[in-house]
């Protein structure tokens, strides 16, 4: 899916097919559900400096969540919960979101002199062309961004679209949780209003600068690409950690569950590094590289500036060089908690492990803040 030129102050409505023009939201816990655990963040602010408040990442089990769909809603819920319980906090608003190929944007040109209420009625008119759904079957919203650049009499506005069982499960997960879901939003736009805090420690402006933002998961590597902290373009690929998993597993002969807590913990030979890891890490440039070819393919876009690599593989030492050697860019791991200040129930040790894979969550719990 290519997105271009989005906001990233838009969100799903709750109610079918209403829009609201939204004030300024309670604090939210940011709750990103992934196919292998759910993580939570809170986060607080004065002035201009965030904190973190509680956060916690809790298990899955295999098959919860099967190609972005919440498979067992019940058991997510659970999980959530324990996040929650383990967490300490005492929020019960909560920001999750909806992402990839289950999501439909388009950006569309309409009269600026409409009225709110002949707004939303163009608005329905072309959501019903773009759309391959019906429109009872879809939760919708739109944002109105600016004046048309080609004609000064239209405004700009994005509109987005996911199927109901995409959003109404999210919701149902979280108030089963003992939660309600006050933000259904875009992973996209949660990516880009993460990159705030992440441009903050780049060593340069990123005014007019092309960045992409590697965040590779369990399942997926999903490659976003901003320019001028907008997000212009994402890709999903079918890589991430798994694969070292499953390396592991036929390796040397253990479970799935044997092998992703070795994974994580050590105690594999020797050899696993040379035989299993090296290779593993060579394939994630390629994804790397290959995601990057394509944007560059399909949009004849300026170099490259850099890249900040971001989900759980990000925490294998050493493979920001190996992607900053074989792109010729420099290349960061993603940490957005590096100014922020830690409340006493936040572990810093699994904090920062975890940083690099924390984006989405992150980005959701900032939604708090949002004008």
């Amino acid at each position: 899916m290519n997105m271009n030129w989005l906001t990233n102050k838009l969100k799903f409505t709750l109610d079918p097919n209403v829009f609201r023009f939204r004030k300024k939201q309670a604090t939210v816990l940011g709750i990103d559900i992934t196919t292998t655990v759910v993580k939570l963040l809170e986060l607080s602010k004065r002035g201009n400096n965030y904190k973190v408040e509680s956060y916690m990442v809790t298990p899955l089990p295999r098959d919860a969540v099967v190609d972005r769909h919440l498979a067992n809603v019940a058991v997510i819920s659970e999980a959530i919960k324990k996040a929650v319980e383990r967490s300490g906090t005492r929020l019960k608003q909560a920001a999750v979101a909806v992402g990839g190929s289950s999501v439909i944007t388009k950006l569309i040109t309409l009269p600026a002199d409409l009225t709110d209420d002949e707004m939303v009625e163009q608005i329905i008119i072309e959501a019903e062309q773009y759309i391959p759904y019906g429109i009872d079957e879809v939760n919708f919203d739109f944002e109105i961004e600016c004046l048309n650049e080609m004609d000064s009499s239209r405004v700009n506005v994005l509109l987005a679209a996911s199927r109901k069982e995409n959003v109404d499960d999210r919701v149902l997960a979280l108030s089963l949780a003992g939660l309600k879901a006050k933000i259904v939003d875009i992973e996209a736009f949660a990516i880009e209003n993460a990159f705030t805090l992440l441009a903050n420690q780049l060593p340069y402006s990123t005014e007019n600068k092309t960045i992409v933002v590697i965040e590779i998961g369990a399942s997926l590597t999903t490659l976003h690409v901003l320019y001028n902290g907008r997000a212009i373009y994402t890709r999903e690929q079918n890589f991430g950690g798994k694969q070292l998993t499953e390396d592991i597993q036929r390796t040397y002969g253990l479970t799935y569950e044997e092998a992703g807590i070795s994974k994580k913990v050590g105690g594999l030979p020797d050899n696993y590094e040379t035989y299993v890891l090296e290779p593993f890490k060579r394939s994630m440039v390629q994804q790397i590289q290959r995601g990057i070819q394509f944007f560059v393919a399909s949009t004849a876009s300026r170099p490259i500036d850099s890249v900040i690599i971001a989900g759980g593989c990000a925490s294998i030492l050493g493979v920001d060089q190996l992607v900053s050697q074989a792109l010729g860019v420099p290349t960061y791991i993603a940490n957005p908690f590096v100014d922020m200040e830690l409340s006493s129930r936040v572990n810093p040790n699994n904090l920062g492990k975890d940083a690099p894979a924390m984006l989405v969550a992150c980005g959701l719990a900032l939604r708090s803040f949002d004008e």
